[in-house]
């Protein structure tokens, strides 16, 4: 492999080819003034950076004098115009003001004279859409994320620098380390220097603990309302009852990540497909990947996939894989995945547009690089595409059922103590079989349950209102026989039993 370029050199391939109007859609403003000053230097080129605030001035320095004059926005294109000279212009948060006529004509004006003398309009933006009469002229630029050797130099540095302010105690494990590092992923520069900051700022101290406050505080940080949400999985594996063989699988591929890993052979695991039981544990399953392997779990609605206009729902569906891979290292989540492509198992009645989209799914389950471990749930698997369900399409199929005795045990236990119960005063041995054919969500709704009628009554619960509540609601298995009847007989030899 070659060396990696830095963006200012990929900026100057593409100014070096060209390009005359390059747009830069980024919160980073700060590093992509930077590489178009450094893109522009490579080309012998003078940098002008204009900002609504400071006008119209010279890149290269880091500040000077407000130029009023070319404050606004049609008045510095008129000076970009007026430049007898071949010139990189460098213009922050244009977008928004191109929405007046005069501004959009200005830039026309200002694009054409840029063009004829050789030099380059730059638009470097936060949000907003390029007008539709500039958009056949422009190039789009993607400032890189950092990679893993980057980051890690980052984290040092920024140990280094709270070290130097009045010592910092280190404690972590090379494996938290190595942990650390992946979870940063994804953050620009200036966010993983904050995120690692924050972590060590209020004890001064760096431990394993620390791993989990991280992820969490990325999870806050990158939440949006877009199609990716991220989910809290549970602190740790004790806290999800049952799902043995799982575990197992899950342990055993733990370090299928590291670099040992691969030298020993080992190609790392890209997914799973969860079939089985509704309420049985399937999202709980998806948890207990992210909290095994400390990763952070991002959830794919699919309803908010899909849009009206033509194309539009594709693009959202690539703009969201692309973002997870950014994020990476991630566990993604597709929940009942059936329903997000149904049309795409039997005969279209949109158009074609479900089955567009699982292709593109399908094509990026075969062709993305980036450790992006996808769990994907279902309960129909009538509804199921034979494509998505074949061998090689995930790592196993795992078939979730009605939690066995043993595994019930762990699910009473796991509720009572998270309503702060001492598990000794009740009979384990009775709930277990007064939650014969229970899921472990129709076992938490007893308890919680149980805790509403005590409450209401001045008492404590005990093991006979527990066994009361739980006998008094019928389980799925019983008014769903039929249905996960069929569903069992499909699994069996075809599916890995997760508990």
């Amino acid at each position: 492999m070659g060396e990696t370029r830095t963006d200012a050199q990929r900026l100057s391939d593409l100014l070096s080819a060209g390009h005359r109007l390059v747009t830069i859609h980024t919160a980073e403003e700060g590093e992509a003034v930077e590489a178009v000053l450094d893109a522009a230097h490579g080309a012998r080129l003078p940098c002008y950076r204009w900002t609504r605030t400071d006008g119209l001035g010279d890149a290269s320095l880091a500040s000077g004098p407000a130029d009023e004059q070319t404050a606004r926005p049609e008045a510095a294109l008129a000076a970009v115009r007026n430049l007898p000279q071949a010139a990189v212009f460098v213009m922050c948060d244009l977008l928004a003001h191109l929405t007046d006529p005069l501004a959009l004509r200005a830039a026309r004006d200002a694009l054409t004279h840029v063009s004829l003398m050789g030099g380059h309009l730059v638009l470097v933006d936060a949000a907003g859409d390029l007008p539709l009469p500039l958009v056949t002229h422009a190039s789009t630029f993607e400032l890189s994320m950092p990679d893993r050797e980057e980051l890690e130099q980052i984290a040092k540095s920024t140990l280094r620098s709270f070290q130097n302010g009045g010592g910092l105690n280190i404690d972590l494990r090379k494996s938290a380390w190595g942990a650390l590092v992946d979870n940063l992923a994804g953050l620009s520069r200036r966010h993983a220097r904050q995120l690692v900051g924050e972590v060590v700022a209020l004890d001064r101290a760096l431990t394993d603990d620390d791993v989990d406050a991280l992820v969490e505080r990325k999870r806050e940080l990158l939440s949006s309302s877009g199609p990716l949400e991220f989910v809290r999985a549970p602190t740790s594996m004790d806290s999800i009852g049952g799902m043995a063989n799982l575990k197992r699988w899950l342990e055993e591929r733990a370090r299928s990540f590291d670099d040992s890993a691969e030298a020993f052979g080992i190609t790392p695991p890209r997914g799973v497909l969860l079939l089985g039981v509704q309420g049985a544990g399937k999202s709980l399953c998806a948890k207990a990947i992210a909290t095994a392997w400390r990763r952070p779990l991002l959830r794919l609605d699919a309803g908010g996939l899909y849009d009206r206009y033509v194309g539009e729902s594709e693009k959202r569906l690539r703009d969201a894989l692309h973002q997870a891979e950014r994020m990476s290292p991630v566990v993604l989540w597709i929940d009942e995945i059936e329903k997000a492509f149904a049309s795409a198992a039997a005969q279209s009645t949109d158009g074609g547009l479900s089955k567009r989209m699982f292709g593109a799914l399908l094509t990026w389950m075969q062709d993305h690089r980036e450790p992006v471990f996808l769990v994907a749930t279902a309960n129909d698997i009538a509804a199921l595409p034979p494509e998505l369900i074949r061998k090689g399409r995930f790592d196993e199929i795992f078939f979730v059922d009605l939690p066995g005795d043993a595994a019930r045990r762990q699910i009473w236990t796991v509720h009572l103590e998270k309503r702060g119960r001492d598990v000794a005063k009740f009979d384990l041995d009775a709930l277990v079989a007064a939650s014969a054919g229970y899921s472990g969500a129709e076992i938490e709704q007893a308890v919680l349950g149980s805790l509403h009628r005590a409450f209401a009554s001045g008492k404590e619960p005990d093991t006979a209102m527990l066994a009361e509540v739980t006998r008094a609601s019928p389980p799925l298995s019983v008014t769903m026989e039929e249905k996960i009847g069929e569903l069992r007989a499909w699994a069996t030899g075809r599916c890995v039993p997760a508990e």
